[in-house]
Order: C-alpha cells, then sequence, then structure tokens
C-alpha cells in the first residue's frame, strides 16, 4: 500500500474515533449595571432640589462609568440634561403617564460604543399592562416596567428589565413582580440572559423580592449581586433621605442576574459632597460576567 494512502487512512481514523475539539466560545465581557432613583427633578426638596445637586449626580455617574444604567423617578428633562452631561448614551423607555415624555420614566441608558438596542417596550403593572397609565392592585400611582433587548459588540444578546414598585400597596408590588417573573419566562426560550434593576421600594425579606430570587429552599432564578458577595453584610440601608451617614434600614435597590452568574463586584455608592447624596437613594452596581 502507498504511503500516501495509509497516511490518509490513518487521518480519517482519527477524525472519526479521535475527533477535534470544538474550540469554546470566548468569555463574554464584563458588564458593569448600575441602578440608581435620582429623585424627581420637580420635588420641592429645599436646599435638595435638582438645580443644587444635579452636578454632583453627573460626577457620580461619570465616575461609576457603567455600561447600563437603570433610572427611576426620572423625568423627560433630567434625562435629557444626563444625556448631555454624561456623554455616550442612548436611552431606552417611555414616560409613564402617556407612554411618551410624560410622568416619570424608568428608563435604561446603555452605551451607544457598545450595545445595539434590538427592541424595547415598556408595560404597565396592572390588569391590563399594555393600557398606557392603567393601575390595579391598590396602587394609585402608576407603576411600570421598561425593558431592552441589546446586543452587544461580540454578538451575544440579553434583555434588561427596570422597574420601579409601588411604595405603599404590598399586594400591587407582589403582584407586579410575578407579572415582570411571567415576562421574562416568556422570552427565556431564546435561550438569552435578562438581568432586573430597580427600586423595589421593600427590603430583601419581602415576598415581592421572593417572586424573583425565591427562597433557601426553593431557589428562584435570579439572585441578587450584592449578596453574592456580601452575603454577611448588615448595614444596607439604600434610602438615605439625602444624609449620605444614613446607612441603617433596607436595602431597596437592587441589580438582579440569574442564577450562576459570574458576579465580579457589587456595592452601595455612597458618594457625597459636604455629607449630602447626589440623590434620596444611594445607587447600587454590579459588574458580572453573563453567561
Amino acid at each position: 500500500m502507498a504511503l500516501s494512502h495509509r497516511l490518509a487512512i490513518i487521518a480519517a481514523f482519527l477524525i472519526v474515533v479521535c475527533p477535534v475539539r470544538a474550540q469554546q466560545a470566548p468569555a463574554a465581557d464584563p458588564l458593569t449595571v448600575m441602578s440608581f432613583n435620582i429623585r424627581y427633578g420637580t420635588a420641592n426638596d429645599g436646599v435638595n432640589r435638582w438645580e443644587n445637586r444635579r452636578e454632583a449626580l453627573f460626577a457620580l455617574m461619570r465616575a461609576e462609568n457603567a455600561d447600563l444604567v437603570g433610572l427611576q423617578e426620572a423625568l423627560y428633562s433630567q434625562i435629557q440634561e444626563i444625556l448631555v452631561a454624561v456623554p455616550g448614551f442612548a436611552v431606552a423607555g417611555v414616560g409613564r403617564d402617556d407612554g411618551r415624555t410624560k410622568g416619570e420614566f424608568s428608563a435604561i441608558l446603555f452605551r451607544t460604543n457598545r450595545f445595539t438596542l434590538s427592541n424595547a417596550g415598556t408595560f404597565w403593572f396592572s390588569d391590563t399592562p399594555e393600557v398606557v397609565a392603567s393601575t390595579s392592585w391598590g396602587n394609585t400611582i402608576t407603576r411600570i416596567c421598561s425593558w431592552a433587548r441589546l446586543v452587544d459588540r461580540d454578538g451575544r444578546a440579553f434583555w434588561h428589565y427596570n422597574v420601579h414598585l409601588d411604595h405603599i400597596s404590598q399586594p400591587s408590588r407582589e403582584r407586579s413582580t410575578e407579572l415582570l417573573a411571567r415576562r421574562i419566562a416568556s422570552v427565556a426560550h431564546r435561550g438569552e440572559p435578562a438581568i432586573v434593576t430597580g427600586d423595589l421600594n421593600v427590603g430583601e425579606s419581602n415576598p415581592a423580592v421572593a417572586a424573583l430570587v425565591g427562597s433557601p429552599s426553593a431557589p428562584g432564578v435570579f439572585v441578587d449581586t450584592f449578596r453574592v458577595l456580601h452575603p454577611d453584610t448588615r448595614d444596607v440601608g439604600t434610602f438615605t433621605g439625602f444624609d449620605a451617614t444614613s446607612i441603617a434600614g433596607d436595602k431597596i435597590d437592587y441589580v438582579f442576574v440569574p442564577r450562576g452568574t459570574e458576579v465580579l463586584s457589587a456595592a452601595i455608592v455612597r458618594t457625597a459632597a459636604n455629607g449630602r447624596s447626589p440623590s434620596d437613594h444611594f445607587p447600587v452596581t454590579a459588574r458580572f460576567r453573563l453567561r
């Protein structure tokens, strides 16, 4: 048998019996995500009114340099100011009162040099979630979730949901996170991960949070990034009332990621100027790598 023929047979055998190991896809680039309730720009907050604190807020956002920011209590005018003062972002979201520019946004800011916006929308926390400005479940204030499907520069897509739950009605909070969980599950067949940011207006043991993270005996789809790395930290209050020394109370602001996500860092950002916080909430941040 000719040498060339024998070599061809050996090569074929190696291909069948010892296939070449497929290269693993490179790891996804880490994402830095912030959730930040920035307090209404029209609120009568005296020395803490928007005009007196916006520069500090802009500086904080520039310093944290997040890839994605979920804003709560953001009015259209505030968002426009942020887009100018903290360049590089585009926005997904609408005002809750008219589905355009009126009322609070639960806006998602994303870096335009990294992400392409594939799709976006908003639903209302009510029995009729597609009806603009609809309310149910005991909340007298309209509550919404804005979402975006984003494609990273490496071609991987994921979903970002940003929420602000009711501050009074516990039934509304529970029904809202249940609706949110169903909405996320409805797109799970794509095999694309989802993240959730928001001011839930409740602490970590509340059933509204359990709808996302589950319980020790029945873990849910998501984990709180902060608790992945800081499971025993107690001084976690994120509502400040503009007092930067206020660290007691519940952590009510969150960045949730799918269980099993590699969380690289997570923090409650207590940046302050002259003892005052740029908002009446501390922002929370997390850096992680989606699978």
